[in-house]
């Protein structure tokens, strides 16, 4: 499950004039986020826009209690922060089933640091996304023993799954900056995996990885482009500023992932949702459109199914001009998507 909560200091009458005051508020919101997520009952769960407050008050100790733990990271200037303003920054949590899942290893990603790293001189580049202080945040898991059972022990699956989860990726229009940020955040993923042959026993890792979050870009922009098909042309319309283009060309080099003139990365992702499915994941009376996704390894997972969009019938009747809205929490819809394992024997993928 991927779901930007909107965090309470977001929703306010300015900005969302058209949900009733009472339906806006915190208390009442997060009940009925609490309500979706135990509905759906998903063994993953990333939620975008959490307070680091409410992470600790509500929702960690929420979801325990149905046997979930989690980690969190919030937005980077929480730590130039004092306490009292600290516990109401936003961030990035990712729970996890405990029956079937154990924490190996966490990883937070500060774009605004890699930035910072790698701008090359460009003033915008760091303007806007230092500006910004969006995360990423990745966890290493391993399934718990007895979590897949295929009723078989001849049969090897992979024991471990990443889960990379993008917390607010840099605002639209600024898709150069954002492909910025993605990059950063897919950079940081192999050292994750470092050592990972050791922890699952096999000589070659094949680790499944689900990607997924609030990526504040529509499908045909640069940065959809470059998740989707591993690469991008680094003349695409989207990167403008020649400062962003010598940015991200000096972060591909140092990775060796600049191949011609396309900046590429070595994971094979596809969406979970096929095109056309969700005619939108942010609903709002002044922008309708589909900027939140989950991705996963296409070599690894199946998709068996995903939650489609709300009945329009039901938007029609109800008069719903944006979201939030008295039976819609967020103005962001959770996305759900169920996959399937394929198995392995000697070496030949295999199907249930």
């Amino acid at each position: 499950m991927c779901y930007n909560v909107l965090c309470d200091k977001y929703a306010t009458r300015q900005v969302y004039g058209y949900c009733p005051t009472w339906a806006l508020n915190w208390e009442y919101r997060r009940k009925g986020i609490m309500d979706e997520i135990r509905h759906y009952s998903a063994d993953i769960i990333s939620l975008q826009e959490v307070e680091m407050e409410q992470y600790h008050g509500f929702f960690l100790p929420e979801l325990k209690k149905d046997g979930y733990d989690g980690i969190f990271a919030p937005k980077s200037r929480a730590r130039t922060m004092a306490e009292s303003e600290r516990r109401h920054v936003d961030g990035c949590a990712i729970f996890f089933r405990t029956s079937k899942f154990a924490l190996l290893r966490e990883r937070l990603v500060e774009f605004n640091q890699l930035a910072m790293a790698n701008a090359d001189g460009s003033e915008d580049m760091l303007n806007r996304v230092m500006t910004r202080d969006n995360i990423g945040l990745a966890a290493l898991l391993q399934f718990q023993e007895g979590a897949l059972d295929y009723g078989t022990n001849w049969i090897t699956v992979c024991s471990l799954l990443l889960i990379a989860s993008a917390a607010g990726i840099c605002q639209r229009p600024c898709y150069n900056a954002a492909t910025a940020e993605s990059r950063s955040l897919i950079q940081q993923l192999p050292p994750l995996l470092a050592g990972a042959h050791r922890k699952s026993g096999q000589e070659t890792p094949t680790v499944p990885l689900l990607l997924c979050g609030d990526l504040n870009s529509l499908p045909d922009s640069g940065v959809i482009e470059y998740l989707k098909k591993g690469r991008v042309s680094a003349d695409h319309k989207d990167f403008k500023s020649l400062g962003y283009k010598s940015c991200l060309r000096k972060m591909c080099q140092e990775t060796d992932s600049l191949i011609g003139n396309s900046y590429t990365h070595p994971f094979k992702i596809q969406e979970a949702y096929p095109d056309g499915t969700m005619p939108y994941t942010n609903y709002t009376c002044d922008f309708k459109g589909v900027i939140d996704y989950i991705f996963f390894s296409r070599s690894h997972l199946s998709v068996l199914g995903v939650l489609g969009p709300l009945d329009p019938q039901w938007m029609q009747e109800n008069k719903v001009v944006g979201c939030p809205h008295p039976h819609v929490p967020s103005d962001h819809l959770p996305l759900l998507a169920q996959f399937e394992m394929p198995l392995t024997t000697n070496g030949l993928l295999q199907r249930r």
